[in-house]
């Protein structure tokens, strides 16, 4: 992964440290761990990031942000990959956890319509959430771990591919010096 790439776009810590908003977390916004970009910093970042974006709860940014602060992750890398699910995402997405999670308990897919009205979901919250909140919780596993694995791969397959150049051009550089004397 590219760390020129990602400073470029994530937000300095004196930023995110200036917010007024986020005053409330006192030092805790201070530790050096939470700003760092790294292999293992970005890994644990989508790690918790993309596990929290396919939970269906208010506050996923906060969750975020609670977990990379436990997990040494970087937080805002953290936080903007909630934002995976979004008003535009959300619906596909956790119709897709719903009907994983239907498949997990092996109950058929229900056809309905939604309503936006008390009745109607107090009377389907146990045949639609126990199903789309098990979904929730696979979908989000796997993905946050082949999201962790795949960063692994991908960070050290570039550290390797640049020590590999750096190799050739010093070959290079030496193959010159020599014919040169």
């Amino acid at each position: 992964m590219p760390k020129k790439f990602m400073k470029r776009y994530l937000p300095t810590p004196e930023k995110v440290q200036a917010m007024q908003s986020l005053s409330f977390l006192g030092d805790i916004l201070h530790e050096p761990n939470l700003w760092h970009i790294n292999r293992h910093s970005v890994a644990r970042a989508f790690l918790v990031g993309v596990w929290f974006c396919f939970i269906p709860m208010p506050f996923q940014m906060l969750a975020a942000a609670i977990f990379a602060v436990w997990f040494n992750a970087n937080l805002p890398l953290s936080v903007v990959l909630v934002w995976i699910s979004n008003p535009v995402t959300m619906p596909p997405l956790f119709y897709f956890n719903y009907k994983v999670g239907a498949w997990a308990l092996s109950r058929p897919v229900l056809n309905f319509e939604f309503q936006l009205s008390w009745s109607w979901i107090s009377e389907r919250i146990m045949d639609i959430g126990i199903p789309l909140y098990l979904g929730s919780l696979i979908v989000a596993t796997v993905s946050a771990c082949l999201s962790y694995l795949v960063i692994q791969f991908l960070w050290r397959r570039k550290i390797r591919s640049d020590w590999r150049l750096r190799r050739i051009n010093r070959r290079k550089r030496r193959h010159a010096a020599d014919q040169i004397s």
